[in-house]
């Protein structure tokens, strides 16, 4: 049997396990098995690896992309490079798993938003600081696009705003804006982030990591300004099967 599954905490309403499950059924690979691993702290990790030696793979949640890199032992060069880690390959050697931590969000998400970019999308605000922030900040790098992090407060940084200091002037200038919180995800969906919609207009991009449901609040709110809004659903399916890629080269 070869396993895989998914860390982190709480997991009530993970994408993985049914994609993966239905993956598997429908590709005939009856061999595989996905399965949830609910953690509420990462020091579980080792325990996880120590009752299932016939791990292949693990995919990393929230709140764990960046904790979980201190128990691994080797890091793919981009992963590394921002800090987060959401997919893991695990290898034997001489009967012991090894594990080697990468980052598919990267690419979830470059693919996802490149046939969007328009030329005014120029510079963009990431809201949110976390782990999943910090693949959508290496695409921007990548691709050039100049960048702001807001923030409920603007401690943790000279790069970061607070929702307070998002003027009409910053709004007309940051036509990106990428949801990188869990605001707005079920079962809290009349949560969004704390913008002043209001200055959103039609050249606006509208970008919410979140999938469930299919039209967050965020999204919501940037349709009645005449925004172009898209959900994480793509970035999803694509990090999942760059991940299921890096299980099986």
């Amino acid at each position: 049997m070869n396993i895989y599954g998914l860390i982190g905490y709480p997991l009530t309403h993970s994408f993985s396990k049914k994609y993966f499950s239905e993956k598997f059924e429908k590709e005939n690979l009856h061999t595989c098995v996905y399965q949830n691993f609910e953690i509420d702290s990462i020091a579980r990790f080792k325990d996880i690896i120590a009752t299932n030696p016939q791990l292949n793979g693990l995919n990393v949640t929230i709140p764990y992309k960046e904790k979980v890199i201190d128990y691994l032992d080797e890091l793919d060069p981009e992963a590394e490079q921002i800090g987060a880690v959401n997919t893991i390959k695990f290898t034997e050697n001489v009967g012991l798993l090894k594990t080697k931590g990468f980052n598919t969000d990267i690419f979830g998400f470059e693919e996802s938003i490149n046939p969007l970019l328009q030329p005014e999308h120029t510079k963009a605000l990431i809201l949110g600081t976390g782990g999943a922030s910090k693949a959508i900040e290496f695409v921007l790098k990548k691709k050039k696009i100049d960048f702001l992090h807001v923030s409920r407060n603007n401690a943790n940084g000279t790069s970061v705003v607070s929702y307070n200091e998002l003027s009409p002037d910053v709004l007309n200038e940051y036509t990106i804006i990428i949801n990188t919180t869990p605001l707005g995800m079920y079962p809290d969906i009349h949560s969004c982030p704390e913008l002043p919609y209001q200055y959103v207009g039609q050249k606006h991009l509208l970008y919410d990591l979140v999938y469930n449901p299919d039209l967050t609040k965020f999204m919501s709110m940037g349709l009645e300004q005449g925004a172009q809004v898209k959900n994480g659903l793509e970035m999803l399916h694509l990090q999942a099967e760059k991940a299921w890629e890096i299980w099986n080269r």
